[in-house]
């Protein structure tokens, strides 16, 4: 018995005199592990600050700016991790990291494909140079201003103060219209005129009348007019002329001030703008029976 207890007491001695000489020998190397740990947690810190920098001169959203400065330390700090690992030559340990890293995020990903998707879209987004904040746009069958765009969402301000908020890869996977990619937009002007009217005398008047309202038409030349069909009440026509303009709002703008002006012009010059009317015609007078209209008050 005291033998066996012996031998076993020998045993664990040498066990944890291997262990003490391991730790002695490989001191060194936990030293230079630490110095690369710390010195990639400050390289790190310089990395984050140096990348929002950089974003910031390109990206408006300061939440994106974030997360891409983090990622990038984040990725700094894996990389000094990873170091010190084999400088302490904890090879397996390593493999073991990164294959646990990859099943984990194959395990997330799958769960948060949709988050993930908006994320990285909102990423990409936010580095196109023909979507910025202020924006007129219109895209997903919605029209408004674009007021922020984050992580998770694009969000627009409707002409009517609503807010709509539609996630961002929507917006990657849609036809986007921006108005505000130019200064110039064209006004569509619809209207018709009595048919008793003189059309050439409505066609100058209505162009005279655009390119007096608008500072931008240089001459009446500029205003595009066509008669477009004979209407049931009125023949119809279609005018268009350019703007100075960014938004729709100023569109609509520029329209309704285009409508009053003309109205004015046609009220002073006697010129009719129809609206429809249905005239009922009675060509048979009615017969009515005494009899039947006896029977229809009589008694009962």
């Amino acid at each position: 018995m005291e033998s066996t207890m012996s031998t076993a007491f020998d045993n664990l001695l040498d066990k944890l005199q291997g262990w003490v000489s391991a730790i002695i020998e490989n001191i060194p190397n936990l030293v230079l592990a630490i110095l690369v740990m710390t010195a990639a947690y400050f390289v790190a810190r310089y990395t984050r600050k140096l990348v929002l920098k950089l974003v910031n001169n390109r990206v408006p959203q300061k939440s994106i700016a974030n997360i891409i400065a983090k990622i990038s330390a984040v990725v700094v700090v894996a990389a000094g991790l990873f170091l010190a690992l084999g400088i302490m030559n904890l090879g397996k340990m390593l493999t073991s990291l990164l294959a646990g890293a990859g099943v984990a995020g194959l395990a997330i990903g799958l769960a948060l494909q949709g988050t993930l998707s908006n994320t990285f879209a909102g990423v990409v987004i936010s580095f196109r140079k023909r979507i910025q904040l202020g924006n007129w746009v219109e895209t997903n069958g919605y029209s408004g201003e674009v007021i922020d765009v984050n992580l998770k969402e694009f969000v627009l301000k409707e002409a009517d103060n609503n807010v709509v908020v539609i996630p961002n890869k929507m917006i990657l996977e849609n036809p986007l219209k921006n108005y505000s990619l130019t200064t110039r937009m064209r006004v569509f002007l619809e209207c018709g005129v009595g048919y008793e009217s003189d059309l050439e005398e409505v066609q100058q008047l209505t162009k005279d009348v655009i390119a007096n309202t608008f500072d931008q038409v240089e001459s009446a030349d500029d205003v595009e007019f066509y008669y477009t069909e004979f209407g049931d009440s009125s023949i119809n026509y279609l005018c268009r002329f350019w703007i100075d303009a960014e938004s729709m709002l100023e569109k609509l703008k520029a329209k309704t001030t285009a409508i009053i002006e003309i109205k004015k012009a046609y009220d002073k010059a006697g010129i009719n703008i129809p609206f429809p009317i249905r005239t009922l015609e009675f060509n048979n007078k009615l017969a009515f029976d005494d009899a039947v209209m006896e029977n229809q008050f009589s008694n009962n």
